[in-house]
C-alpha cells in the first residue's frame, strides 16, 4: 500500500491541518531532499499553527523522480528527524503538487504566472542558474541561459523560466511574485536577482526596469544537514508509518533559516517555527559558509582519502577531528562579530551535529561540485586570514587537499569518480610542475581573485602540501599535519 491519504496514517504523525482546504501561494524549484527537510517542513508546521493559504507546488527542472515519488502520493511524504538512536517521524503536507519541468514547462510557466503565487524559492545549485562568474549579472554563454535566450517562448532554465513567468505577469497587470533563493552563495539574492534582470535586458529592456523595480530578491542563508535518501530511509519510513513512501527523507533536528525581510506580497509567518528575519544576511551567510560549508568541505576530502565514507566517520579519528576543529575555529577569526552568535558554541553545536551516528552523510556526495564551492567556503577565507595576519593553514591545507582529490590521483584509495562542472578541465591541470603554473592555472578558470593569484607566499605553501598529498597516503599526511 502506497502512501497517499492521512487517513491511512496514525493520527501523531499526520498534520494538524486539512491540506484539502489550504490553497498555493509557492511555488519552489528544485525539488529536492534538502529542500523537503527545509522550506517544505517549516512551512508545513507554519500552516498547522497559523494557517493560509501557503501550501507549495514543487517543480524538478530536469529529473521525473521527484514527480515520480510524490505525485502518486499527493505531495506526502515522510520526514525523519534523527538524533543518533532516537528518530521522529511526521508527515509533511505543504506540498500541493508536483511538475516535472522538462515535460511540463506551459505548466510550469502557468503556475508562476498565476496572481495567486506571491513566492518563488529556489534550491538548484549555484551552477544551474547561469551566474557570470566576473560579476553580477548571467553568464550569456551557459548552456541553458544561452538557449533560453533563443528560445524564450519555451524555457528551461532558472533565468529564462522565472524572466518568462515574470513578463506573462507584467503583461497581464499582476505584481511580481518575490523570487526567494536558498541556495549556498554568498549575497545570494543580489546574485540571483542582478542574474535576472540582465538576462531579462536581452529580451526587453522595458520589463527588466520593470523586474528592478518590482521585484523583490531577499537574500537568505539555510542550514539543515539532509544526506540524500537511500533504501534504507524508505525502509524505515514504511516500518513506521505502515505503508510504502518513495519520498521519504530523513535530516537533523537542527534547522536554521534567516531572511531578509523583502515580501511585498506578504509571507508565511515563518517566525513561528524560529525563522529569523533581518535587514543584513551576508554575516550569517559567511559564518555558515566559512565555518560549517568550508569544514564539511574539507571533511569530504580528507575523509574520503583516509579511507572514511561518512562524516560521523570522520569525526572519531581525533587526527581528523583535530583539523576540523581547527578549521572551524580559524574561520571564526575572520568574522565579524553577531551579536546573537557566540562563535565558540557554534563550533561546538558543530561537532556534535557532524557526530550525528544516525545521518549516513556521505563524504564523496559532499565533495561533488568543489569548483562551485571553494571559493566562498575556502579561498575568500584564506584571503581575509593573509590580510588580518592570522594563520591561514587551515585554509592552504584544505586547499590542498581539494586539488588532491580533482587530481584523481587514488594511490591510497579505491578509484573515484571526479564529479564536477569543471571536471574535465580540472583534471588537465598540471598539479606537479610548479605553483605559479598551477596558479596561472586556476586563475584562467576563473578560481581565483587577482590577489590571491598573485601571492607566492599562499601558493608556495598549497603546492608544497599537495606534493606531499600526492606522494604520500593521506593518513600519513595528516598524522604530520597535527604534530
Amino acid at each position: 500500500m502506497r502512501l497517499s491519504k492521512l487517513k491511512k496514517i496514525s493520527q501523531e504523525l499526520r498534520p494538524k491541518y486539512n491540506p484539502n482546504s489550504i490553497g498555493a501561494g509557492i511555488v519552489h524549484i528544485g525539488l529536492g531532499a534538502f529542500h523537503k527537510a527545509h522550506q517544505a517542513a517549516i512551512t508545513d508546521e507554519v500552516i498547522e499553527k497559523n494557517g493560509g493559504d501557503w501550501r507549495i507546488i514543487g517543480v524538478s527542472l530536469r529529473s521525473e523522480q521527484a514527480r515520480n515519488e510524490l505525485a502518486p502520493q499527493n505531495g506526502l511524504y515522510t520526514l525523519l528527524i534523527k538524533d543518533n538512536s532516537k528518530v521522529k517521524a511526521r508527515i509533511i503536507a505543504s506540498i500541493s503538487k508536483v511538475i516535472c519541468s522538462a515535460e511540463e514547462s506551459d505548466t510550469v510557466i502557468d503556475a508562476l504566472a498565476s496572481p495567486e503565487i506571491k513566492i518563488v524559492s529556489l534550491t538548484v545549485t549555484e551552477k544551474a542558474y547561469g551566474l557570470n562568474s566576473q560579476g553580477y549579472g548571467c553568464d550569456v554563454n551557459h548552456s541553458s541561459v544561452s538557449l533560453d535566450l533563443e528560445n524564450f517562448d519555451k524555457p528551461h532554465g532558472v533565468l529564462g523560466i522565472l524572466v518568462k513567468a515574470l513578463s506573462i505577469r507584467k503583461q497581464n497587470d499582476i505584481l511580481p511574485f518575490t523570487v526567494l533563493c536558498c541556495d549556498n552563495l554568498p549575497n545570494n539574492g543580489k546574485l540571483v536577482g542582478e542574474a535576472v534582470i540582465d538576462f531579462a535586458k536581452h529580451i526587453d529592456p522595458v520589463l527588466a526596469d520593470w523586474i528592478k523595480k518590482n521585484t523583490a530578491f531577499p537574500s537568505t542563508m539555510v542550514d539543515r544537514i539532509t544526506p540524500a535518501a537511500t533504501q534504507k530511509t524508505l525502509q524505515e519510513a514504511q516500518k513506521i508509518i505502515g505503508c510504502v513512501d518513495l519520498g521519504a527523507v530523513e535530516t537533523e533536528t537542527f534547522y536554521q533559516w534567516i531572511i531578509e525581510d523583502k515580501f511585498p506580497l506578504g509571507r508565511p509567518n515563518w517566525e513561528l517555527a524560529g525563522v529569523i528575519f533581518t535587514d543584513n544576511v551576508l554575516p550569517y551567510e559567511k559564518m555558515k559558509l566559512r565555518m560549517l560549508n568550508g569544514a564539511h568541505s574539507m571533511i569530504a576530502y580528507i575523509g574520503f582519502h583516509c579511507g572514511y565514507n561518512y562524516v560521523y566517520n570522520v569525526m572519531s579519528d581525533k587526527n581528523l577531528k583535530f583539523l576540523v576543529e581547527r578549521h572551524m575555529i580559524t574561520a571564526s577569526k575572520t568574522l565579524e562579530t553577531i551579536c546573537s552568535i557566540d562563535y565558540s558554541k557554534y563550533v561546538k553545536s558543530l561537532i556534535k551535529r557532524f557526530n550525528n551516528k544516525a545521518l549516513k552523510h556521505e563524504t564523496l556526495q559532499i565533495a561533488m561540485d568543489g569548483s562551485q564551492k571553494i571559493p566562498q567556503r575556502i579561498l575568500f577565507p584564506l584571503e581575509d586570514a593573509y590580510k588580518s595576519k592570522i594563520d591561514y593553514r587551515p585554509f592552504t591545507f584544505a586547499m590542498a587537499a581539494w586539488l588532491r582529490h580533482v587530481s584523481g590521483a587514488s594511490h591510497d584509495c579505491k578509484t573515484y569518480y571526479v564529479k564536477d562542472p569543471l571536471a574535465q578541465k580540472l583534471s588537465k591541470l598540471n598539479f606537479t610542475s610548479n605553483p605559479e603554473q598551477l596558479s596561472n592555472e586556476l586563475y584562467n578558470l576563473g578560481l581565483l581573485t587577482p590577489s590571491l593569484h598573485k601571492n607566492k607566499l599562499i601558493w608556495n605553501e598549497i603546492f608544497s602540501i599537495l606534493q606531499d598529498m600526492l606522494s604520500r597516503p593521506m593518513t600519513e599526511v595528516i598524522s604530520s599535519e597535527v604534530k
